[in-house]
């Protein structure tokens, strides 16, 4: 009997969330046939089976959250099973009708693949919709969440309502998976780091322009590029924001490498790939990177090692309206993450007490106080607001 436990599938994980078995007792398996699908606090993985065989018992029961080195199911292998059957071969020759010969079935699994995030599947099954009978309306008939909150209150009970009270209507939505693991994670965060946030506002005026003139020379780069150049350049500059703190071993750990974590917001939750070494790219590579790894974030296909060992974190809610400011929760063990805002027109004074028209953008800079003071995170600000009003300042620390 084989037991098939969770084991780390990266970064040190210590327990995970069971999402759904592909196969029962019963069923029989070939080597690294998918098992089970297990959702850390990262991603959503496959457990494949070790060995050919026949699911004995499943342990683990679905929605149950387990640690590292838990037993999930026990499978019996073909080598237990062919001595099985060769002791009963003996025995059944010893009979009178050890002649007759006996049909034997094979009972195969076939796991077919849903064209839907894991995220969407597992909310079908918390909610017991059969995704196999959604039509979808995503790309290439691709089933949505809305197709399954729409399938769920088709199927809710209609409850009589009282003629003295209003009708309270509502629809519960399961609360597993990757969106209970990004809660665990920033309820921890919040729990165990001192959390302070200074907020500031920067002219963007000039990077607009150069970003205008770039373009019409037929190179496009996207703000984040500027971002991530002038942070890696404070990050050298004041390198306790590219660090870590180790409070049992009472260590701060000073990054030599600089790899900026980018949070995406997908239809699972909020996903966060990592551009490596950002300090060493060129900006065309780094506009090369960031798209491919948002793209990937986006149809859900980033590799472990493309979510694992960020240093610094950033988030650009820009782009879906974000306009004021945020208190940004870090992503531990980091020391810092930063998020941009919306960038508005509005009248400023210049050095010549001019009102003038210009883009201004608000950031929202959340640090850990243990290890950071007031003065460092307003100085590392300040840096970063020089080089993205003075883009040229930037260009020539690039040499």
């Amino acid at each position: 009997m084989i037991e098939v436990k969770l084991h780390d599938i990266g970064e040190g994980m210590t327990q995970a969330d069971i999402n759904h078995y592909f196969v029962k007792p019963g069923d029989r398996v070939k080597a690294d046939d998918p098992l089970v699908e297990v959702q850390t606090d990262k991603m959503t993985a496959e457990i494949p089976s070790p060995t050919a065989g026949t699911v004995k018992q499943i342990v683990a029961e679905i929605g149950a959250t387990i640690a590292v080195g838990t037993t999930i199911l026990l499978i019996d292998s073909e080598m237990e099973e062919l001595t099985e059957s060769k002791t009963k071969s003996r025995q059944d020759e010893k009979k009178p009708d050890a002649g007759l010969s006996t049909a034997k079935t094979e009972n195969t699994f076939t796991y077919k693949r849903i064209l839907a995030s894991p995220y969407t599947r597992k909310l079908a099954r918390d909610n017991g919709i059969q995704i196999e009978s959604i039509k979808g309306t995503g790309p290439s008939n691709r089933i949505m969440d809305e197709d399954i909150y729409a399938a769920i209150k088709t199927t809710m009970p209609v409850q009589e309502e009282k003629p003295q009270e209003p009708a309270v209507k509502s629809t519960s939505i399961s609360y597993k998976g990757i969106r209970k693991q990004i809660g665990r994670k920033m309820a921890e965060s919040l729990m165990t780091i001192p959390h302070c946030t200074h907020f500031e506002e920067i002219d963007v005026t000039e990077m607009a322009a150069m970003r205008e003139a770039l373009k019409s020379k037929g190179t496009s780069l996207s703000a984040n590029v500027f971002f991530i150049k002038a942070l890696s350049i404070c990050l050298q500059e004041f390198p306790i924001f590219n660090s870590s703190l180790n409070e049992k071993e009472e260590v701060i750990t000073l990054h030599e490498t600089i790899h900026i974590g980018m949070a995406t917001n997908t239809d699972e939750g909020l996903i966060v790939p990592v551009l490596r070494n950002a300090n060493k790219k060129s900006f065309k590579q780094l506009q090369e990177d960031c798209k491919k790894l948002t793209q990937k974030a986006l149809s859900h296909s980033l590799s472990l090692e493309e979510i694992k060992g960020s240093t610094f974190t950033i988030s650009n809610v820009g782009p879906l309206g974000g306009s004021i400011g945020a208190t940004p929760i870090i992503n531990p063990p980091e020391a810092g993450l930063m998020a941009f805002h919306k960038t508005k027109k509005r009248p400023m004074v210049n050095n010549r007490d001019e009102i003038v028209i210009r883009q201004m953008m608000n950031i929202s800079f959340s640090y850990d106080h243990r290890i950071i003071d007031g003065g460092s995170a307003v100085a590392f600000t300040n840096r970063f607001a020089e080089l993205i009003e003075e883009p040229a300042i930037l260009l020539m620390e690039l040499s």
